[in-house]
């Protein structure tokens, strides 16, 4: 059988030689010989309908580990799970719109609001933590307060203490006005002041560090900051935004197109954090993200940890915000469902309005 070296075979299939490479490395499409010398690798022509196929399932944007399982399928059976991929992807791309429009909204909102009042907004709020039906302890701290919003979710020996302290660390901004111009800066100052309480609280090398998801309320803007995995929502218009990125291996994965979301959900490393506070006393301190965030009434924005968005759908979580109007019900409402779903992990959750004062 005459073989086609991967030069010739890249040309013949539009697929480049790296692309080649790291399917293989992947099992996506084996070469049909490998010299045990040179290591080069050669194909068969027959393999050119597999590699067009991949060429063109990439082109539509489908994650490598979902066309593994399209190329093991019959014919049939993959055309319907490409119909089905095509279906999520008109979905997310509506959801994408709304998300674009919001954006539009939040940076022309920014560039027009010098000349208005901001001071007739206020935040009403609840915040509520549980340990769940299956953990025999919480490590999860949440709180609220008329500046700030936190929820930490603790891991490790010392995870209750961890947690706690990092919130703990945070809370003198709930007192304390902060001009809007330096907000990021103060917000970035505390962290790493959280980062040292925390390292305290391990005592003799006891694993100690926890997640961090936090914003600072200056009277119009929210001031985030964000390490690990708990995650911060916006509902705006009816449409549920998340305004955070998982720092976890599985959300780098789904980044580099190896896991989709659905995968992800159910993969043995979904838990494993790439940052976290305390993260260990010899290595750098992680660095957060810090942003602003433009706020108008009407606005609810929920904080959580992965007690909650593991175990209720985002579609079911955006339900009980758009129904249940006040934030202490929205709050038990989120939680218990959450535990009705089995509970397996401790669940704290912060519903925070943004709302007109009586003045405005």
């Amino acid at each position: 059988m005459d073989l086609l070296t991967i030069g010739a075979f890249a040309k013949a299939s539009r697929l480049t030689p790296k692309a080649l490479r790291l399917y293989d490395e992947l099992d996506l499409l084996r070469p049909a010989r490998v010299d045990p010398d040179t290591g080069y690798r050669y194909y068969a022509p027959g393999q050119l309908e597999q590699a067009r196929l991949v060429a063109w399932l990439r082109r539509l944007g489908m994650p490598l580990a979902r066309i593994r399982a399209v190329c093991g399928l019959a014919p049939a059976a993959a055309a319907r799970e490409i119909r089905a991929y095509w279906a999520g992807v008109e979905a997310e791309t509506s959801a994408r719109r709304d998300l674009a429009a919001f954006l539009v909204d939040q940076l022309s909102a920014v560039s027009g609001t010098s000349g208005e009042d901001t001071t007739m907004l206020e935040l009403r709020y609840s915040a509520h933590s549980d340990p769940g039906r299956v953990r025999p302890a919480n490590q999860d701290t949440a709180y609220a307060g008329a500046r700030l919003l936190a929820v930490a979710d603790g891991y490790g020996p010392a995870g209750a203490p961890a947690s706690s302290a990092a919130v703990r660390a945070l809370r003198f901004l709930d007192t304390e006005e902060v001009p809007a111009g330096n907000v990021l800066n103060v917000l970035e100052d505390a962290v790493r002041g959280a980062t040292e309480a925390v390292l305290d609280v391990a005592t003799d090398g006891a694993e100690a560090g926890t997640t961090l998801t936090a914003v600072l309320w200056t009277g119009s803007q929210l001031a985030l900051v964000h390490i690990g995995d708990s995650r911060a929502y916006l509902l705006r218009d009816g449409g549920l935004f998340r305004i955070t990125h998982d720092h976890t291996v599985v959300q780098s994965m789904i980044d580099e197109g190896r896991l989709t979301p659905e995968e992800a959900g159910s993969h043995p490393q979904r838990a494993l954090l790439l940052k976290a506070l305390g993260s260990g006393s010899g290595t750098p301190a992680p660095v957060p993200d810090l942003r602003l965030h433009e706020s108008r009434p009407g606005d609810r924005y929920l904080l959580c940890s992965d007690g909650l968005y593991g175990v209720v759908p985002e579609d079911r979580v955006r339900q009980f915000l758009v129904s249940v109007p006040d934030p202490d019900t929205a709050v038990r409402a989120l939680i218990d469902a959450a535990n009705d779903a089995g509970g397996p992990d401790n669940v704290s959750c912060v519903v925070a309005d943004v709302v007109r004062t009586a003045a405005g």
